[in-house]
């Protein structure tokens, strides 16, 4: 039991020094690049998504009275 603790820790330290190296180079790439990029915008899971238009506000509004109208049934 102590050999398999002990062989995963060195797995562990060994792929926890090779993710450290690797963000120092991309953080020393983008030192030197001078530009500051913010890939958010960029996710896949965003590709088909629309921002919310000049009209989002009237959701708000709308679930408002919903739940409004749906308290005032129950209690009257």
């Amino acid at each position: 039991m102590g050999v398999i603790v002990n062989k995963e820790n060195q797995q562990n330290d060994e792929l926890s020094r090779r993710i450290s190296a690797d963000l120092r180079a991309r953080a020393i790439a983008e030192a030197e690049g001078g530009e500051d990029v913010d890939l958010v915008e960029d996710a896949r899971y965003l590709k088909d998504l629309k921002k919310t238009s000049k009209f989002g506000w009237i959701w708000i509004v709308l679930i408002v009275l919903a739940t409004l109208s749906v308290i005032s049934i129950i209690f009257l």
